[in-house]
Parts: structure tokens; sequence; C-alpha cells
């Protein structure tokens, strides 16, 4: 079967001055339908009918054939039907054979696909349709003018997704049997249309349309993968959560193993997309089925073998908070808890640390020389119960503490209820479970407890003064909590006295000097712009 390609694309475009031939992400606009063209399966020429003796250079290089336009064919008023006409009987002249069916295709939709314009001649071939024209979805109530009267162009009032299907036609592509073009039309008798995604449709007019579809160009597939579960903890989880919600412009998904049952749950209250595998086998087919352009693992310590398997099919591969053999081959390492390591590709320390957006938005509170708020908070899971260990030394001074209020934020995975921490109003406790906005209780927070992971840096950004008792010997290896950062560690929790604990609090709660100097030290370090650093590394783009 012999299919032609016309492309047409006039010099004289006014609200973007040489727009066919403008870089659009690198590349000429009309290279992008020029490749799709030539890379189709069923495409067998492919002519651009052109004005413009530049555009003729730029579309020869790119491998088009030219067909050159007279005046008569070049005006605002000239529609394509005589356009299309024209190049199909020059074309045919030229290669001396008679085409079955002719290809339009506009160089101002850059972003079809190969495989989309290729599914759509097959539709037109099997249906033996005249006519297949590339078309939008998109239902909506709407409105007309009849008899200077707005009526409605509907039966009934519905949902959007309950309407009927509406078909907008969008100029990526019409195919036609080579008969039916002719000088007035491109339109046969049996005439079907071909159902496009909304982005591969977008038709470039004028500047709004050009910086949509270059940012949508830029667009990548990310997948992050990672754990959360009760003895691991939750943070790999907030960490990749945070990102995915950051990475707004780009295609994420967040793929997770069955045994992360409290991560599951937190990523479910997100509504970000994300699956659930059994055997880490099935990633092959996540793979294939999602064409990742990145792989971002938030899994702690890899080995160079699974970095390397997920190289040979990704082209891109970071890893986060690692310390295996796998960051040796890792096209990035984001290690923003540990001790800098002497690679170029390795990332290290509070500069790669990424706050969540209520962190980004709010601001620190002023310093309050008297403690009225404390805060307890050991993570998503606290594997340890070391919050039942400070209940349990606070209710001991209540009386002592009767003017402070204290106030307990536990995780998805922590059942304060079974472990016995629970709100007891007469003595100043308050325990609040899986709240939404951590920042709503921070910001009022005089004096802090907590673990030695991730939420170190949010009450540094807060200037919450704080004591840490980490929940392992990993934890103990993150830098950042250490008294030159307005922390007072006190070690592994379960292995601190009790009493120590508790001295230490009451220190610090009496002590105003030392938390104030806690709270200048905190907020003397930038953390706000880790996140966009990580961004950028995980796409490539850091100039670090």
């Amino acid at each position: 079967m012999q299919i032609l390609a016309v492309i047409p694309a006039r010099g004289g475009s006014k609200g973007i001055p040489k727009k066919n031939i403008r870089l659009m992400n690198g590349k000429p606009l009309i290279s992008y339908s020029i490749n799709n063209a030539k890379n189709s399966r069923y495409i067998t020429d492919v002519f651009v009918t052109t004005d413009s003796n530049e555009i003729s250079e730029v579309a020869e290089e790119y491998g088009a054939e030219i067909i050159e336009r007279d005046e008569s064919l070049s005006s605002d008023l000239v529609t394509l039907d005589p356009v299309v006409f024209h190049a199909k009987n020059c074309a045919e002249k030229i290669k001396n054979k008679k085409y079955d069916a002719v290809v339009t295709l506009q160089p101002t939709s850059p972003l079809l696909k190969t495989e989309t314009l290729d599914n759509a001649i097959e539709y037109f071939i099997n249906g033996n349709y005249d006519t297949v024209i590339s078309v939008i979805n998109k239902p909506h109530l709407s409105w007309g003018l009849q008899e200077n009267k707005i009526i409605p162009l509907y039966k009934e009032r519905k949902n959007r997704q309950e309407l009927p299907p509406q078909y907008f036609e969008t100029g990526a592509f019409l195919i036609a049997k080579a008969d039916c073009v002719k000088n007035n039309t491109r339109i046969g008798k049996n005439v079907s249309v071909f159902e496009v995604d909304e982005n591969e449709s977008i038709d470039i007019d004028d500047k709004n349309d050009w910086l949509l579809t270059e940012n949508l160009m830029k667009c990548k597939k990310i997948i992050f993968r990672a754990e959360g579960y009760k003895k691991l903890g939750l943070g790999h989880i907030y960490n990749c959560i945070t990102l995915a919600f950051s990475m707004i412009e780009h295609d994420v998904l967040i793929v997770v193993s069955e045994k992360s049952v409290e991560g599951i749950e937190k990523i479910r209250e997100t509504n970000l997309p994300y699956k659930i595998i059994k055997h880490e086998s099935e990633i092959n087919k996540i793979i294939e089925d999602f064409k990742p352009d990145i792989w971002v693992n938030d899994c702690l310590n890899t080995t160079k073998e699974y970095i390397e398997s997920l190289k040979s099919k990704i082209k891109r591969v970071v890893t986060i908070e690692d310390l295996g053999s796998g960051i040796e081959v890792a096209d990035a390492v984001i290690n923003a808890l540990y001790k800098p390591i002497n690679d170029k590709h390795v990332y290290s320390g509070y500069k790669y640390v990424c706050l969540r957006d209520e962190f980004q938005a709010e601001q620190p509170a002023k310093f309050s020389e008297k403690v009225k708020n404390v805060l307890v908070m050991f993570g998503g899971t606290d594997p340890t119960n070391l919050n039942k260990r400070l209940y349990n030394s606070i209710l001991k001074f209540s009386d002592k503490y009767k003017d402070i209020k204290f106030n307990f934020i536990t995780g998805i995975g922590y059942d304060a209820e079974k472990n016995g921490v629970i709100t007891q109003k007469d003595k100043n406790i308050y325990v609040y479970p899986n709240v939404p906005r951590v920042t709503t209780y921070m910001k009022h927070a005089d004096l802090a407890i907590t673990s030695q992971g991730r939420t170190i840096f949010e009450l540094a950004a807060m200037g919450v003064p704080s004591i840490v008792l980490s929940q392992n010997k990993r934890e103990q290896t993150h830098l950042f909590a250490r008294l030159e950062h307005g922390f007072l560690n006190l070690g592994i929790g379960k292995e601190v006295e009790q009493n120590l604990i508790e001295n230490t609090l009451d220190w610090l709660i009496n002590t105003q000097a030392i938390r104030k100097n806690m709270y200048d030290l905190m907020l003397s370090y930038q953390l706000k712009e880790g996140l966009q650093r990580v961004k950028n590394i995980i796409v490539g783009d850091n100039n670090d």
C-alpha cells in the first residue's frame, strides 16, 4: 500500500514568527512531524509543501522531499484542501506512482507519537474508511446561539463523565483515501474519528501553546521505589511522596512491596499513582508498561548488580540514602543524612534535604523565652516505642509541668491507644494520631523530643530546639542531629537511662539561653532550597 504524508508549512506565520522552523526543545518544530512520518511503518513517502526556501532547507535536512507552493496557495485565506490536493498531484508526478492514501500531518502538533499515528493508519486500513480524523473527546455542557438566544446544546444536566462523547478535531492528522483528496475536500462518505491523547493533540497557535508544549516535552516518566513498615519506619515513603508531589511537571509512579502495609496506607491518602508488588520479579513488567525515563530508589542499601540491572532497562538511575555497593554505578546518589563521600556523583548533607510543601510555605515562630508547648514525635511507626517512655516520664512529673502542654504526634503505623499513649487533658497531655499537617503543631512548639530521621530537618526549618533519641544504630549515623545544628542527641533511645531523658528535658525547659542558642543555630541553615536541588539531580539538570 502506497501512503503519502503531506506536511503543510507556510513561511508567513504571524503569531509566532518563523514558527515552523523555530527550535522547540532544541529541534526545529517541523522536524517532529517529519520524523513521525519517516518512522511510520506504513508511510512510504514524505513531502513538505511550503512557500519558504528556509523551511525547504530545514525540511530536507530532516529527510523530507519538497513541493514548492506558489502564491495562490500561500495566503491566510487558503484552506488545506487545495494545498494537499496540489501536493498529492505533484508527489505522484515526482515519484511516478499513484497513492492509495494521503496522510496530512500538521507541523504544529509536535507531541504526536509515531505509535499513535501508526495505530490510526491501521484503524483506517482495517475499517476501510474513506477518511479518519484525529480528535479529542471532551464532553461538556455546551451552549449555542439560536435566533439571538443562548440555548443549551444538551438534553439534561449531568456530570461531565456521564455525558455522551463529544469529539473535537485536533488537526494533528487527517487520513484519507487518495481519490477522496480533491481541490475542495478530503472528506469521503465513510468517515470515522480516531481519539488521541489530549497532550498529543496540542496545536501550537500562540506563545502559550508553545510554552505548554515545550514544558510537556521536558516531562519525564519517573518511578519512585520505596519501602515503609513498622520496623523500617516511614521516612523513605514520606521522602518519595514529597518528591512526587513536587514534580508535578513529570509523570510519577510509586512502587512499593506488599510488606509495606503502613507505607501503602500513607500513599493511598495522597492519591498519587502507585503499584504494589509481591515479588521483585514484577518490576520488569512495571518497567515495560510504564516505560520510565528515570528510576529513583529509596530502599536503603543497594547492590551493584541491582543498579546495573536497572540501568540496562532505564536511562537514568538515582538512589537515595544508600550506603551499598550500588552507589558505585548509580547515575547519582543523594545521601542527605550521611557523611560526604569523595565522589562527584554523590550528594551528601543537609543541602539535599527535601522539605514537604507545608514546611516550604510555613515560617518559624519567634523564640519564646518560656516553654509553653512541648512536641513529642517519633516517626510514622516508632518501632522501639519511645512514645511510651516519654509518656510515662511526663505523667510522673505532670504536677511539675502543669503549665506546659505536651503534644504527642503519632504516625499511621503506631497504635497509640494500644500502647496506652492517650490524651489526658487534666495532665495537659494530648495525643494526635496521623495529623494531616504537622506544622500546625510545630509552629507553636517551644521544645521537641524526636527520633533521628527526617523529622529533625523539619524541626530545624521551624526553629524548634530538640532532644534526639534515635531508633537504631543506623539513625545514629545521620549527621545533622548534633549540637552544632541545634540538637541535643542522647543516643539510641532504648539504651538511654530514663533519668537522663527526664533531666535533659527539665534542664532545657528551665534554661532559656541554651534553647535560644539552639534556635539560632537551626535557623542559620537554608533547608528550603534542598528540594529544588534534589529535583534537578533526579532529572539530570543539576550544576553542582
